[in-house]
C-alpha cells in the first residue's frame, strides 16, 4: 500500500474513528492482499509510511468474500467483477485477507 492511501486510511480513522471504518481490498494476488490487510490492521509492515508502528485494528474485507459480495446488486457484479472472478483466485484472496483479520482486526462488520 502506497504512502498516499496509508495516509488516507489512517486520516478517516482517526476522523471517523476506527470502529467506523472498513477498508475494501481488491488486491489481485493473495500476498499483495495480505500486506495491506496487515498495514491496516496491524500496522505496515516495512515500516515506511504512515501506518508504521500503527496497529488501527480495522476491518479489512476483501471484495471477494461474501460479506461484501452479497452487498452488491448481482447485475452490478456480473458487470464489474464476474471476469475477474473467472480469471483470480477468489477463495486463496479471501482466506489471505480474513486470515489476517482475524489475526490483527479490532474490528468486523
Amino acid at each position: 500500500m502506497d504512502l498516499q492511501n496509508q495516509q488516507r486510511v489512517k486520516d478517516a480513522a482517526e476522523k471517523f474513528g476506527a470502529e467506523n471504518v472498513v477498508v475494501i481490498l481488491g488486491s489481485s494476488d493473495a500476498e499483495g492482499a495480505e500486506i495491506y490487510a496487515e498495514t491496516v490492521a496491524n500496522g505496515d509492515p516495512t515500516y515506511a509510511g504512515p501506518l508504521a508502528g500503527v496497529p488501527l485494528g480495522l476491518a479489512v474485507y476483501h471484495m471477494f468474500e461474501p460479506e461484501i459480495k452479497e452487498e452488491v446488486d448481482p447485475a452490478v457484479w456480473e458487470e464489474q467483477m464476474g471476469m475477474m472472478e473467472m480469471v483470480l483466485d477468489p477463495e486463496a484472496l479471501s482466506q489471505a485477507v480474513a486470515k489476517m483479520r482475524e489475526q490483527c482486526s479490532k474490528y468486523t462488520l
